[in-house]
């Protein structure tokens, strides 16, 4: 999640936040060590990570997790440390632990899901509404032939029907598989094909800054190359004109209605299939985490608990997607903590760039979760827009996406903050199910810091041989296993293994730089592979070549992430054209639509930049290490494995081309 470098996160920052006596006295996480007798976090982090066993069972306890069947181990490792197999012989659908053990209490009558529109309109559903609508939905999807094991893709707005939905497709045992809304038919055709989908859920567009953008003709267009898709159930979200296929199309009203509001919800096993969720690595196409009703939900709530210290009466917003890890960490999360949540469908600064604020305000959303790059787009208009809310709802921010850097940070710290309230730095990612460190109430925060690896996460920072170390950067890593583990890639077990566990055995090696101060604070400084992402948004570059390549002009292509400003990384592809076209502003333009199209907006390059030849080794692997360093005027390092050293000046000198 956080990127960045180490000059970002200098080690002799003062600590600028302490718990008061309120944070301390009604922390979720003190109330859990004092049930265990654990008298430090020190304590509790020893034990946590040494019976891995015990604390996950006291983490069930702690949540009121409840199974239908129980499980005879908490923990099974014959498979090794990489395969564990976890509630063993349990019986848990998640869903029931998110809806049906709220009914009957004072819960059902508590609102679950608040949203607002970018235009106006807001709705709230208490959990007995929430409930309901999932059941008939669930109804709705069972009569149409959809059940245990399907897989059915979420691209739609952060609505309140897109909850619906994602409770009802795992109420029925089927598998969630959250789709981001921005891709575009390319992106979004290559994971339904992946994951063999049989059924999808869209809208007929969304709003954005005052326009309707298209999304049932993006699913039309990426529709025509996959075979798999039955059924698409559309949400009506903005009166959009639409077409749709005769027997495979289905507007959510027609969809659901006659049906029952009461369904039975699917014992599935602990460790059945729930959901999929696509993320990108350096090479090949996307990766399929994989995730199991008794995994990433409960590490979702178990960090939401402990780290963001959310309680019943509290309402979270997260400024996310559902197509992104936080989308359903955040539904997951809240729901079983009985807690509400805060959905916003539109651009958080429009119609005017103190729309977040204003929210805030009217919604009494008491913790925010943000990204680094919208709080650096959004200081530039001064703390006035801030000064016109009352923000004293609020008695937490988050923070995910990518690297802080200390003047973004104090201003989010002391301007929207009142230098009063903890910044939540969260880092981990889609394969972990949430952190592998985050802050927490107890402990005090420096500028940009976490607090540590949340209680259960046996995480380190090592050299190359897997020695500790400490006041310098090395790898971050994990030596237990926890729950919320991805088990394993979606049809591909072994790229799973060389991702994670192939370079130090027997040890989850995560692929950030990481650092801890003289304090025990610890600091996420950038990533040690070429993952590229864009305000928060994981892209592998392999992906972004593969729609470069697929022009008629171009020969070759490779795709970096360079520092910007306000996005944290932006993307830069290099292209080799064939010998019949010329470079120019024309197919620079066109090469930038193609990639926005086929990805979405939010990934388009921010430059396409045309030479002769790109640097490879002899075996013809990208050196996109050696590229990045060219293009940005830094030592290229070793070069002795090109067989072409001399593409690297031309890489230099790029930046002048179209």
């Amino acid at each position: 999640m956080a990127t960045g470098s180490a000059a970002q996160f200098p080690f002799d920052q003062p600590i600028v936040w302490r718990p008061t006596q309120q944070y301390l006295q009604n922390s979720r996480l003190k109330r859990f060590m004092e049930r265990h007798g654990l008298a430090t976090l020190e304590d509790l982090m020893e034990r946590s990570t040494t019976d891995v066993a015990w604390f996950w069972e006291a983490v069930f306890d702690d949540l009121g997790i409840e199974f239908y069947e129980p499980y005879r181990e908490v923990v099974d490792l014959s498979r090794g440390i990489q395969w564990p197999t976890w509630c063993v012989g349990a019986k848990l659908n998640i869903v029931h632990n998110c809806l049906d053990k709220w009914m009957g209490t004072p819960a059902e009558h508590r609102v679950a899901l608040r949203w607002e529109g970018e235009e106006g309109p807001v709705r709230l559903l208490t959990y007995r509404e929430l409930f309901q609508k999932v059941n008939q939905l669930a109804s709705a999807l069972r009569d149409a032939g959809l059940g245990k094991g399907d897989v059915i893709g979420l691209y739609m707005p952060m609505m309140p029907e897109i909850v619906v939905a994602f409770l009802a497709i795992a109420k029925i045992g089927a598998v969630i598989l959250p789709l981001f809304s921005g891709f575009g038919p390319g992106a979004l055709a290559t994971r339904l094909t992946d994951s063999g989908a049989k059924a999808l859920f869209t809208a007929d567009g969304m709003f954005r800054r005052g326009k309707r953008l298209p999304m049932k003709g993006i699913v039309d267009q990426a529709l025509a190359s996959v075979a798999s898709v039955e059924t698409v159930i559309v949400c009506q979200r903005t009166g959009m004109s639409v077409s749709m296929v005769a027997g495979r199309d289905a507007w959510w009203d027609d969809f659901v209605a006659a049906h029952p509001a009461e369904a039975a919800t699917e014992r599935t096993a602990a460790e059945d299939l729930l959901m999929i969720i696509y993320t990108s690595g350096t090479t090949g196409q996307p990766k399929g985490a994989v995730h199991t009703h008794c995994g990433f939900p409960i590490k979702a709530a178990q960090d939401m608990a402990h780290g963001f210290d959310i309680q019943q009466f509290d309402t979270m917003s997260w400024m996310t997607d559902m197509g992104w890890m936080m989308g359903p960490w955040q539904v997951f999360g809240v729901l079983i903590l009985g807690a509400s949540m805060f959905l916003h469908d539109g651009a958080p600064d429009y119609p005017d760039v103190d729309r977040v604020w204003d929210l805030v305000a009217r919604h009494e959303i008491t913790c925010l979760g943000v990204a680094p790059t919208f709080i650096r787009a959004i200081m530039r208009h001064g703390d006035g827009p801030v000064g016109r809310h009352d923000l004293s709802s609020l008695r937490l921010l988050g923070s995910t996406g990518e690297a802080w850097n200390p003047d973004a940070w104090y201003w989010l710290f002391e301007t929207v903050g009142r230098s009063r309230l903890p910044i939540i730095n969260y880092s981990g990612g889609t394969e972990v199910s949430g952190g592998i460190l985050v802050g927490n109430v107890l402990s005090p925060l420096k500028p940009c810091s976490f607090s540590g690896p949340p209680p259960g996460m046996a995480a380190d920072v090592v050299d190359e041989a897997g020695n500790p170390v400490r006041g310098s950067v090395g790898e971050l890593v994990v030596r237990q296993p926890w729950i919320g583990m991805t088990r394993g890639f979606w049809r591909d077990p072994q790229r799973y293994l060389d991702t994670y566990w192939s370079r130090i055995p027997g040890v989850w090696v995560h692929g950030d730089f990481a650092a801890i101060d003289g304090d025990g604070l610890w600091y996420i400084l950038g990533r040690s592979d070429d993952t590229i992402k864009v305000a928060g948004k994981r892209i592998g570059p392999a992906e972004v070549e593969s729609v470069i390549g697929s022009h008629p002009a171009v020969t070759e292509a490779a795709a970096i992430g360079v520092p910007d400003e306000i996005k944290g990384e932006a993307l830069v592809v290099f292209v080799v054209l064939r010998p019949d076209y010329q470079p120019d502003e024309a197919l620079h333009a066109e090469l930038k639509a193609l990639v926005a199209k086929e990805l979405g907006r939010p990934l388009a390059p921010k430059a396409v930049r045309f030479v002769h030849d790109i640097p490879k080794t002899r075996n013809a692997k990208l050196m996109r290490r050696v590229i990045r360093s060219a293009y940005l005027g830094k030592a290229p390092g070793d070069l002795s494995a090109l067989v072409n050293p001399e593409a690297v000046e031309q890489i230099s000198s790029s930046k002048a081309d179209p």
